[in-house]
């Protein structure tokens, strides 16, 4: 099989693995301890989270600080949730679900318009009591990459905090400012189950998880050190070889480019993380081609979504009509994916597309 959705999940990254195993111990091993507890077990377990907690921070703004949570969801929920109450929250036309369904369920909330090419520009207004903004990085679906630092100095101008989905950008590109960053550690070659919160100093949230007080008091219930582990080590490997991989990922947009030069390109080729590609062709049934192109895992659109048999919400924000956005596929590559598997995939999918008689 050719794996071809990294933006839904990454593989599992070798130091990740290996630095979870010693947490995963049975009876008779050491490292099973509750990362709470006062004893020598406890002790060691906390230092491992501790240890995660410096290597994930090492890729976000200095200071701050880092609360590990479940995921990007839950990480969303406590910023949105946790930084205050009334006011509207504004958030782009193409943020995740996780942020434009808490946006609507805390209160007023307000859609910022984005263009054809996928920019969410800041040449539009914010409503007088807007409390917080909040714009992704990287667009999970288009890959279009915002102008994150303009919006948060705009939210800043209005009284407002920023809260950066920052889910698609971290450990790829370089995760700009914000008063708060989600992020996940599967979409990094983590492992799934753990994400966290970056929260700038001086920035004090209220509880939304209440229970044992864990994590700065912020979010209840005891942590999984072999989790948390996998999660920094993810992130120091990323740290590590970040040009490397921005090297190898261009790579792959260019050739991938050149084999699928007869699609239409959905969103910015400029403003982009080279790493997905969402391509359109028009009349395409994009169910009869995954069904033909069995060995080759690619998406629809968001598989947070996927299975709705709903439009996708990005591509109808950049204009695409349902017909359009329902003849789209998303390709999405990395760190491991090799320049073999782009031209193999390519070729099954261009033949299935135009065995359709497209």
């Amino acid at each position: 099989m050719i794996y071809l959705d990294y933006q839904a999940t990454t593989p599992l990254a070798p130091e990740a693995r290996d630095a979870m195993l010693r947490w995963l111990d049975g009876p008779g091993g050491t490292g099973f301890g509750n990362p709470h507890s006062a004893h020598r077990m406890g002790r060691q377990a906390r230092a491992a989270i501790e240890l995660a907690r410096d290597q994930v921070a090492a890729l976000f703004p200095a200071g701050g600080k880092v609360i590990f949570t479940s995921g990007a969801t839950e990480a969303l929920n406590l910023a949105i949730r946790g930084s205050g109450q009334g006011g509207t929250v504004s958030y782009s036309a193409i943020e995740h679900s996780a942020v434009g369904d808490t946006a609507q369920a805390v209160g007023k909330s307000h859609v910022l318009n984005v263009a054809a090419d996928g920019q969410c520009n800041t040449r539009q207004d914010l409503p007088g009591d807007t409390r917080l903004v909040c714009v992704m990085q990287v667009n999970n679906e288009i890959g279009t990459i915002q102008p994150t630092i303009e919006w948060h100095r705009k939210a800043k101008e209005n009284n407002a905090l920023f809260l950066c989905d920052a889910v698609q950008a971290y450990g790829r590109i370089e995760v700009t400012g914000a008063d708060m960053i989600a992020i996940s550690a599967h979409k990094f070659h983590g492992p799934k189950g753990v994400g966290a919160l970056w929260v700038r100093d001086g920035l004090d949230l209220d509880e939304v998880q209440t229970g044992g007080g864990q994590e700065f008091g912020l979010r209840s219930g005891t942590l999984s050190p072999a989790l948390v582990a996998g999660m920094g080590a993810a992130a120091q490997r990323a740290k590590e070889t970040l040009d490397q991989d921005a090297e190898h990922v261009r790579t792959l947009w260019n050739r991938a480019t050149e084999l699928f030069a007869d699609w239409t390109i959905n969103g910015s080729v400029e403003a982009r993380w080279p790493g997905n590609l969402n391509i359109r062709r028009d009349g395409l049934d994009v169910a009869r081609l995954m069904s033909d192109v069995r060995d080759v895992m690619f998406s629809a659109g968001s598989a947070c979504a996927s299975g709705s048999g709903r439009p996708s919400h990005v591509l109808k924000a950049i204009g695409l009509d349902d017909k359009q956005a329902k003849s789209s596929i998303r390709l999405g590559f990395g760190r491991y994916t090799k320049l073999d598997e782009i031209e193999e995939a390519a070729g099954k999918i261009n033949a299935a597309a135009e065995a359709q008689g497209l």
